[in-house]
């Protein structure tokens, strides 16, 4: 029953509301599938299924981990950062763009983070930002995050080059796709407004383009140095089923 009224508020609540929603339905839905098969690397909680996410059929099972909202991609970059990187200790101004509500609250209660966040449309950004237009200069922050954004945008090249200009020499830069399983070319097309077109090429109604694997190759373009991250290389097999993470997923993180 709680699957099935998730899947439907997932299809018809617009993006706003649904996180207005999250927020109280996340602990009764915490409490509902605790158990002790899928750990959630962000808040430690544990449980015995997770929530699925998708849109339009599309949905993938054991996904959404209901305390934190997050999914896969998030507890990817969670393991990445506290493994690999001092984010969690360092002194840096960041900008997060199109904030994650697993993200958010945490990162805004960390004491070395300049916090800064930015959106067109979300209720809990700081600022209203077009990221084909920055309005900070260059070489202001030290880290951003812009994950699941330039599927969306007209032209994410330009804001691929707006998003290095404003990143520190030095800096890190994450910026999660989704991508397309065995597509070579980025597939895009900013004029096709259907819903229905959208999603059978693109896969979300959303979406102008569906990434392949010529992704690293757009970020270098824009000026960025790329290192990607490996999740099977990264992570045993028993960490990716705990954390139920995307077995081969890359993380592609970009410097200056």
């Amino acid at each position: 029953m709680i699957k099935s009224l998730f899947k439907f508020a997932l299809n018809t609540i617009p993006r706003q509301w649904l996180i207005r929603l999250s927020y109280l339905a996340a602990p009764v839905l915490a409490f509902f599938y605790k158990g002790d098969r899928f750990e959630d690397p962000i808040d430690g909680r544990k449980y015995r299924k997770l929530l699925p996410y998708g849109y339009k059929g599309r949905q993938r099972e054991n996904a959404l981990a209901p305390a934190s909202m997050s999914l896969e991609r998030h507890r990817l970059l969670w393991l990445y950062l506290k493994q690999e990187t001092d984010f969690f200790s360092k002194q840096q101004s960041m900008l997060h763009v199109a904030p994650e509500q697993c993200f958010y609250g945490r990162f805004r209660k960390m004491k070395n983070l300049d916090y800064l966040t930015a959106d067109l449309d979300s209720p809990i950004a700081d600022v209203k930002m077009d990221i084909h237009d920055i309005q900070y200069p260059d070489n202001h922050f030290d880290v951003i995050f812009c994950n699941h954004v330039l599927e969306h945008v007209n032209d994410d090249k330009q804001c691929m080059r707006e998003l290095q200009r404003v990143l520190k020499p030095g800096g890190l830069a994450i910026m999660q796709v989704p991508f397309k399983a065995g597509q070579e070319i980025t597939d895009e097309d900013p004029s096709i407004t259907d819903p229905e077109e959208r999603i059978r090429r693109f896969g979300q109604y959303d979406h102008v383009r569906q990434y392949g694997r010529d992704y690293p190759e757009r970020l270098k373009e824009a000026g960025f140095e790329v290192k990607p991250y490996n999740t099977t290389e990264m992570l045993s097999a028993d960490e990716l089923k705990r954390y139920a993470l995307m077995e081969g997923e890359v993380l592609y993180v970009c410097s200056k």
